[in-house]
């Protein structure tokens, strides 16, 4: 499987282009991750661009997305371990992440749109300009990007990052990807 394969399956299995938007983020922390952490960049990012490929099909099952998503990653050839990945990022399946893979799509999934909505509310409404500190402390807004969980992403230091400095190499990995992303 190559991200060109991986990326006509998403645009043939989800529609909504925020979603994709958010895979593509994803992505490009996950790469950033593993560059940091050693891990394999292309093996990682396809797991971060590939996570949430099946959330229409499931129709917002919970108890069945990631189950189809690492389904659908298999059947496009994707490695054991990024099939892993997809399926332990939900909790609701009780499968604990324990790669450093598995940790980290686990807490940068929720990532993106904690620093998404930081960039929505800003006059301009790009990320160019976002600075790490504005989205930690929007972090600390219970209420801000409610839907964002503040103890998933808190695991990032499962992976052996503090909270700033993984903030600071999520925003830095998609500001890379920005105009993507339509920020």
């Amino acid at each position: 499987m190559n991200r060109r394969e991986a990326l006509e399956s998403i645009r043939e299995n989800v529609d909504n282009e925020n979603l994709i938007k958010h895979m593509l983020a994803t992505e490009a922390i996950m790469h950033a991750l593993a560059g940091r952490l050693g891990g394999n960049e292309l093996e990682w990012g396809l797991a971060g661009l590939l996570h949430d490929i099946d959330v229409e099909l499931t129709e917002g099952d919970m108890s069945s997305h990631g189950k189809l998503g690492a389904d659908l990653a298999r059947d496009l050839g994707a490695s054991e371990a990024i099939a892993d990945a997809i399926l332990c990022h939900n909790e609701r399946h009780g499968i604990a992440p324990e790669t450093p893979m598995e940790k980290a799509l686990f807490c940068a999934d929720p990532l993106t749109g904690l620093i998404t909505a930081a960039v929505l509310v800003r006059p301009d409404k790009k990320i160019a300009n976002l600075e790490a500190s504005s989205v930690r402390k929007r972090f600390k807004e219970k209420s801000f990007a409610a839907g964002a969980s503040r103890e998933q992403i808190a695991r990032c230091a499962d992976i052996g990052l503090d909270l700033d400095e993984f903030i600071a190499i999520g925003l830095e990995a998609m500001k890379k990807v920005a105009p993507q992303l339509g920020l």
